[in-house]
């Protein structure tokens, strides 16, 4: 299996900051797409951050944009989401996924596209 393992979650206040962490040790880094999504309750999962195969093209959500950053370890096979200036509205499940992918040069936010999914790690902030 090559499921990624979310950690790093918790409860946090508002204003705070949360760095979690995407074990991917299962694939080398090189040959897949990394995305970051989170799903809050009673909404649908949308896309928050994810990273090219050659780590050089990151797309952030605009809800994040400036508080937010994606990051991986190659060394480690780690992804990590760095999360600042966290606000209430960042509440949810967040979930790392990964997707198979020799030849784009940026990421995408399409689900469908990933194919495999971590279990999710929850975030909680707290006004």
């Amino acid at each position: 299996q090559l499921q990624p393992v979310e950690s790093g979650g918790g409860l946090v206040q508002s204003g705070g900051s949360r760095r979690l962490s995407c074990d991917a040790s299962r694939v080398t880094l090189d040959n897949y797409v990394i995305g970051w999504f989170r799903q809050a309750p009673g909404k649908e999962r949308e896309g928050v951050s994810c990273i090219s195969r050659s780590g050089s093209f990151i797309r952030y959500a605009d809800s994040v944009k400036g508080r937010f950053t994606m990051s991986r370890d190659d060394a480690k096979r780690m992804v990590y989401l760095q999360m600042n200036t966290l606000k209430p509205e960042d509440t949810a499940v967040y979930y790392c996924a990964i997707k198979w992918d020799l030849y784009s040069t940026v990421c995408t936010f399409m689900e469908e596209r990933y194919d495999y999914w971590g279990q999710g790690t929850q975030v909680t902030v707290s006004s």
